[in-house]
């Protein structure tokens, strides 16, 4: 098992930027794949990015690509979402999630564990 939490969410200005981090509780972390999904109000979580155990491989959803970057550290159990150049539509909870079966997966049910979440704000 492992256990998920999320930091680092805030309230910036269009423009700006934030790193999220996802601290895993654990000693097998890197044989999760991690991924960060975010859910709007009103709206169904949606995929943002994906790293595999390695961390070598990543995948991104469309309007992120290039503007957020996913990463990991295995050493301290964390995985990163550094996300810059905000968008007022970028506001969300976001959440990480682990997967210990399989390759990467853009879809919620493919994770098994979930953190609580971090809210990101971004004003115009």
């Amino acid at each position: 098992q492992v256990q998920l939490v999320e930091s680092g969410g805030g309230l910036v200005q269009a423009g700006a930027s934030l790193r999220l981090s996802c601290a895993a509780s654990g000693r097998t972390f890197s044989s999760y794949v991690m991924g960060w999904f975010r859910q709007a109000p009103g709206k169904e979580r949606e995929f943002v990015a994906t790293i595999s155990e390695s961390g070598g491989t990543t995948y991104y959803a469309g309007s992120m690509k290039g503007r957020f970057t996913v990463s990991r550290d295995n050493a301290k159990n964390t995985v990163y979402l550094q996300m810059n150049s905000l968008k007022p539509e970028d506001t969300a909870v976001y959440y990480c999630a682990a997967k210990s079966r399989g390759g990467a997966s853009f879809y919620t049910t493919s994770y098994g564990y979930w953190g609580r979440g971090t809210q990101v704000t971004v004003t115009s």
